[in-house]
């Protein structure tokens, strides 16, 4: 599936619920499926900065694609970065920096995250792009 896709189809599972403890629930549920960074990765240079929790991410080339794994200590922001990882894990990087990242404003998530909780939104997408770019370079 294309990043536009798997948008789309996370904007219409987040559709399905009427209210915002419905979906915190669902995101905590993703965050419980979220492929986890193996320990050897949970370092200093693999945590994102500007989280109120820990958020430790990791990429890695694979053919023409990208790979990530994350992991956190909390298990809200596990959630989250699980939405950001199945969204941009197995892509492309020219694809993941041109991606369109308005389906976090259609999920609400932004509006209904606290303002620390928002910046940490921000630097998980940074990150991401920034693995991205970095090997977007490579080719």
């Amino acid at each position: 599936m294309n990043i536009k896709d798997i948008q789309e189809e996370i904007v219409d599972e987040f559709s399905m619920f009427d209210d915002w403890m419905e979906r915190y629930e669902y995101i905590i549920e993703l965050g419980k499926n979220l492929p986890l960074i193996k320990e050897e990765f949970k370092t200093e240079n693999n945590l994102i900065k500007g989280c109120q929790s820990k958020v430790w991410l990791q990429g890695e080339k694979k053919d023409d694609k990208i790979v990530f794994t994350a992991d956190s200590d909390a298990i809200l922001t596990k959630g989250i970065i699980a939405i950001l990882i199945r969204t941009f894990s197995n892509q492309k990087a020219s694809d993941i920096l041109e991606a369109d990242m308005s389906f976090i404003d259609e999920i609400g998530l932004k509006e209904h995250l606290s303002p620390t909780r928002a910046n940490g939104l921000v630097s998980m997408i940074k990150n991401i792009k920034m693995y991205a770019l970095a090997f977007n370079t490579q080719n």
